[in-house]
């Protein structure tokens, strides 16, 4: 089974982050070898894709939510509120 996003084939979890969310991954992360000028350029690109896209962000936690969900990370069990916390409280003295 393959994987689309917006008509596009997913081979990698790098290629549904950029597909989701329409930039390349290396405008955000940056790479480990660029240059002090690389790096300027980058975050001037970064800065005027925030100022034209404000809901970026959202979209990005929106997508790695989804991710996470679809690969069943996000199983996660809901606390009982703090009023029923009183019925876990250890107790102390010896079993009866």
């Amino acid at each position: 089974m393959h994987a689309y996003v917006g008509g596009h084939r997913v081979h990698t979890p790098e290629d549904f982050v950029e597909l989701a969310l329409g930039t390349p991954l290396e405008l955000w992360l940056g790479s480990p070898d660029e240059s002090d000028e690389e790096r300027a350029a980058r975050l001037d690109a970064a800065r005027d894709i925030l100022t034209e896209n404000p809901d970026l962000p959202d979209r990005a936690v929106r997508a790695a939510t989804r991710a996470l969900e679809d690969a069943g990370i996000f199983n996660l069990i809901p606390l009982p509120p703090s009023g029923d916390a009183r019925r876990f409280r250890s107790r102390t003295g010896a079993a009866a």
